[in-house]
C-alpha cells in the first residue's frame, strides 16, 4: 500500500472500530457487560472504570452481577450506575450489586434501531470526510512532483477503501439492528 494512502486507511479503520465499540454499549435486551464500559467510579478521588474495582459476571441472560473488591465501593458503584444513561436501577445485598435487564418493549427496540442507524450514518459521514481530506491532499501533490495518473491511482485506491468501509458499516448496522429486534 502507498505510504500516502496509509494514514487515511488508519483513520477510516478507527472510525469503524469506534462505531463497533459504540454498538457494544447499546443494550439489546440481554445483559451485556460492555454497557458498563464508559462508567467510572470515584475510587479514592480518582475516576476509575468499574471493571477495575470489581468482578463483573453475567450469571443469567438478563442479569449482570458486580462484586466490588472493597465493600465500601458498593455505594459509589450504585451512584455511577444511577447517574448513567443505562436506565436500570441497581440492587445490592451488601456484598454484590445486581442489574436486572427488563425485556425491551417493541417501541424501545425501534428507538434503539433508529439510534443504531444514526450512529452508522455518522460513521459513514466520517469515512467520507476522510476520503475528501485524502483527495484534497492528493490534489496538492499534483502541483509538485506527482503525475496526474498517479493522483488518479491514489484517488481510486482511497475510493475502494471508502467503499469497503461503507459496506462494513452497513453490515454492522444490519447485524446490530437484527440483534435488537430479536425477542
Amino acid at each position: 500500500m502507498d505510504a500516502r494512502v496509509k494514514p487515511y486507511e488508519d483513520k477510516m479503520g478507527k472510525a469503524y472500530e469506534y462505531l463497533l465499540s459504540d454498538y457494544q454499549t447499546i443494550r439489546a435486551g440481554r445483559a451485556n457487560p460492555h454497557v458498563l464500559d464508559k462508567l467510572k467510579v470515584d475510587y479514592y478521588g480518582t475516576p476509575t472504570p468499574i471493571q477495575q474495582v470489581g468482578n463483573i459476571t453475567v450469571p443469567e441472560a438478563r442479569m449482570i452481577q458486580i462484586a466490588p473488591w472493597e465493600k465500601s465501593l458498593i455505594r459509589e458503584i450504585e451512584k455511577a450506575i444511577m447517574s448513567s444513561d443505562i436506565g436500570i436501577t441497581p440492587s445490592n445485598d451488601g456484598s454484590v450489586i445486581r442489574l436486572v435487564f427488563p425485556e425491551l418493549t417493541e417501541e424501545r427496540r425501534k428507538e434503539l434501531v433508529k439510534d443504531v442507524k444514526k450512529k452508522g450514518e455518522e460513521a459513514k459521514v466520517a469515512v467520507r470526510n476522510i476520503r475528501r481530506d485524502a483527495n484534497d491532499s492528493f490534489k496538492k501533490l499534483a502541483k509538485t512532483e506527482v503525475s496526474e495518473d498517479e493522483i488518479k491511482d491514489l484517488e481510486d485506491t482511497v475510493q475502494k477503501m471508502t467503499d469497503k468501509y461503507i459496506k462494513d458499516i452497513d453490515k454492522a448496522i444490519e447485524e446490530k439492528s437484527k440483534e435488537i429486534l430479536t425477542v
